[in-house]
């Protein structure tokens, strides 16, 4: 007499309850652990930014103004593609791991697992902002009318956009070089068509009408109006409310679209 195996347990996720900020504090201070045993991901998240707008100035060295002009809008770039780098491969490799597939069994949401890993590489954001637009300012001296204040917040929220599109596209990729891979499509194109080159309104009226609806474009923006304005303009409010809002839309997109495992 034969008998038939028995089928292998599958975790069921737990119920979905609302957002908790127990549950989302919780998550985000693993994520901090995890981190803190990883310090070449700490060094790419504080250092490279550094480190990169350091060469910037250098390369011009003998051109200031030049540094001047574009320092500041790379002051917002290199930060958001940083996090965007670390936090797709982080998810990734939480999901291809099992890790995630747990959690959510247990009375953990996908929405305060997307807050957590939010909260806690927004901790990070804000640390590596303030290195950046302090080096920047202060040892580089990059030369801007308004307030550096206003440079560490837009800073800060390119590098939390960036956490927010890594978020999300790491549900689109099945390993670690697939989420690299993701660069080309996501970053690049907004990279080209931000601005940083040429002015937008130079550019052919296609482009010109993607680049009004690419974040990244506002980021720049944001930055320049720093670095002409006094005070803080209309304009500039406006663009930072663009950048906060593609965060928490991009945000959203990745708690509906956060996949238990790796097929």
């Amino acid at each position: 007499m034969t008998t038939s195996a028995a089928p292998a347990p599958t975790l069921t996720p737990a119920p979905t309850r609302a957002l908790s900020l127990t549950r989302t504090t919780a998550t985000a201070a693993r994520v901090l652990r995890q981190l803190g045993h990883d310090p070449r991901t700490i060094a790419l998240l504080l250092l490279i930014p550094c480190v990169m707008l350091f060469l910037l100035r250098y390369v011009f060295d003998g051109s200031p103004r030049t540094f001047d002009n574009i320092g500041a809008s790379l002051l917002g770039i290199f930060p958001l593609i940083t996090m965007f780098l670390v936090t797709s491969i982080a998810t990734l490799r939480e999901r291809t791991s099992g890790t995630l597939e747990r959690l959510l069994a247990m009375p953990l949401g996908k929405g305060d697992l997307i807050a957590g890993y939010a909260l806690a590489f927004g901790t990070l954001a804000i640390v590596q902002s303030a290195l950046a637009t302090g080096l920047a300012v202060w040892f580089l001296g990059l030369d801007v009318t308004g307030s550096p204040w206003l440079l560490l917040l837009v800073a800060l929220l390119d590098a939390l956009l960036g956490t927010a599109l890594g978020l999300f596209v790491s549900a689109f990729a099945a390993s670690e070089f697939q989420a690299v891979q993701f660069m080309p499509a996501v970053i690049f194109p907004q990279l080209l068509l931000c601005g940083l080159f040429t002015p937008r309104d130079k550019m052919h009226p296609a482009l010109e009408a993607i680049s009004d609806v690419l974040p990244m474009s506002y980021a720049v923006d944001g930055m320049n109006e720093v670095l002409r304005h006094t005070d803080m303009t209309a304009a500039f409010v406006r663009d930072t409310a663009i950048v906060a809002g593609c965060a928490l839309l991009v945000l959203a997109l990745g708690a509906a679209t956060l996949k238990r495992r790796t097929a």
